[in-house]
């Protein structure tokens, strides 16, 4: 919702705050994803860096950062100003009640691994053992 692209760039700048060295990817646009088509096409990015924070921390951050933008989550799925997730966290595997690492579904979505195929084509999935480059080429294959 709104200005796509100052979104990404504002909360870009107060990752940056957090993780450093950040890098980011250009944005992508893309249709979207578990939501009707009148929703409108939706503008992705990718970061990453090293961080001090746990996972924990860095995700308190991300949902402040969303806050501070003005983001509501009055239902799932629901239109937002911002949207930031935690994908993965080097080769952290975890499940509770807030937060799944890594994220259960980027391994599907190519609007997650194009981004970060691009700023990082070679983190390594903890899960599955491939990297981001090689999940990438697997969900674009044509058969």
């Amino acid at each position: 919702m709104g200005d796509r692209a100052a979104h990404l760039q504002w909360a870009a700048a107060r990752l940056a705050e957090w993780i450093h060295p950040l890098t980011v990817s250009s944005l992508h646009e893309t249709a979207p994803v578990d939501m009707p088509a009148e929703a409108g096409a939706f503008l992705n990015a990718a970061a990453t860096g090293p961080t001090d924070l746990t996972p924990q921390a860095l995700l308190s951050v991300l949902q402040a950062i969303e806050r501070e933008r003005g983001r509501q989550r009055p239902f799932r799925n629901a239109p937002r100003t911002l949207d930031l997730d935690l994908i993965l966290y080097g080769d952290t595997v975890m499940e509770t009640a807030g937060l799944t690492l890594p994220h259960p579904r980027f391994r599907d979505r190519a609007f997650v691994l194009a981004p970060l195929a691009e700023v990082a084509p070679s983190l390594v999935d903890p899960v599955t053992g491939l990297s981001v480059a090689a999940l990438w080429q697997r969900l674009t294959r044509t058969p």
